[in-house]
């Protein structure tokens, strides 16, 4: 690299960053906002990748990157259990039984009986 070539910040490598940790955290909202955040932190990555890709010397923030991508993955895979597990449940349950706990107890213990 050349001395006199200042290096600038990879565009959108922060926000990369911040979206994969966010999609990791809100898995647990049915999965549905962690798979739309770990879907855009992805694309974003990948743009990200492309333009490091054509002139690696001129830019910092790839590792964040790199990390913000490999979070969204995890996320991602979290949050589509998640939601599979949500959907299971409530055809399994009912949307009731999952607003009752009481409801939702008698009705696990019938599951637990009919599948022993």
């Amino acid at each position: 690299m050349d001395h006199n070539q200042t290096q600038e910040q990879l565009k959108n490598s922060t926000l990369i960053l911040v979206l994969g940790i966010l999609s990791i955290v809100t898995c647990c909202c049915y999965g549905v906002i962690g798979i739309v955040l770990g879907i855009v932190t992805i694309i974003l990555a990948q743009k990200a990748t492309a333009i490091y890709a054509e002139n690696p010397d001129m830019y910092t923030g790839f590792q964040n990157v790199k990390t913000g991508k490999i979070l969204a993955i995890i996320g991602l895979v979290l949050s589509v259990l998640y939601l599979l597990a949500t959907v299971w449940a409530i055809s399994t349950f009912g949307w009731e039984a999952l607003q009752d706990q009481e409801l939702l107890q008698q009705r696990m213990q019938e599951w637990a009986e009919q599948n022993q």
